[in-house]
């Protein structure tokens, strides 16, 4: 598959598809494609597969794109596209970071923890990514690449992007009902324990999205 990483800190993934050739795409990061690139929509997974993916917020359907033709794909933030190739094992990947796969790649919506998800935004709901083939993501802010080697680790919800499978995993609220409220070090931590990749981004929609609200006018 060739492909194009566009751009420094706004950066877009464009891809030039051979005739016959297929990726699978979330329709909602599409920024535009060649007239000749068509676009089918697809149950990746299976019903039951698909309709995890509606309740956990994700596009019911993923975009299948068969070429001949560009197609680009980004994320209305800024941040950074990280490719990553799949060997033996799996991933997990933070499901609004999905931006294309190659077709071999299995796509799979994981539910993380109920009780965070009511307190803790983003950063829960998982999808699972296997078999082999290139997984596209895109990261708000900086991404960073670290590897843990029988140890563990504790990464703010938030600002997970992506673990091997493999790795044990669990989330973690941290202080009281006080520091919920008005803490500033996040309202819960991913616990990742064991030897695998783990990728984490330095910002978040969260992040941005309270940025911009402190400074949106007050009703009177």
């Amino acid at each position: 598959m060739k492909y194009e990483t566009i751009g420094s800190e706004f950066q877009y993934l464009l891809v030039d598809l051979q005739p016959g050739e297929e990726i699978y795409v979330d329709g909602s990061h599409v920024i535009y494609k060649d007239k000749s690139v068509t676009l089918n929509a697809k149950m990746v997974g299976g019903f039951l597969s698909a309709l995890k993916r509606e309740i956990t917020g994700t596009t019911f359907f993923l975009l299948e794109a068969i070429g001949p033709g560009k197609i680009a794909l980004s994320s209305p933030l800024a941040g950074k596209v990280v490719k990553i190739d799949l060997g033996n094992r799996g991933i997990l990947v933070e499901h609004t970071s999905f931006l294309a796969s190659e077709n071999t790649v299995k796509y799979e919506s994981k539910l993380g923890s109920l009780t965070a998800g009511l307190f803790g935004g983003e950063g829960i709901f998982l999808a699972k990514l296997e078999g082999k083939g290139s997984v596209f993501l895109h990261a708000v802010g900086q991404v960073n690449e670290l590897y843990l080697n029988n140890q563990e680790l504790q990464v703010e919800a938030a600002h997970l992007l992506a673990f091997e499978e493999g790795l044990n995993y669990g989330i973690t609220r941290v202080g009281n009902l006080k520091t919920m409220l008005f803490g500033d070090e996040g309202l819960f931590f991913v616990n990742l324990s064991g030897t695998g990749k783990v990728w984490v981004k330095s910002s978040s929609r969260r992040d941005v999205a309270l940025s911009i609200y402190k400074y949106l006018p007050r009703r009177q």
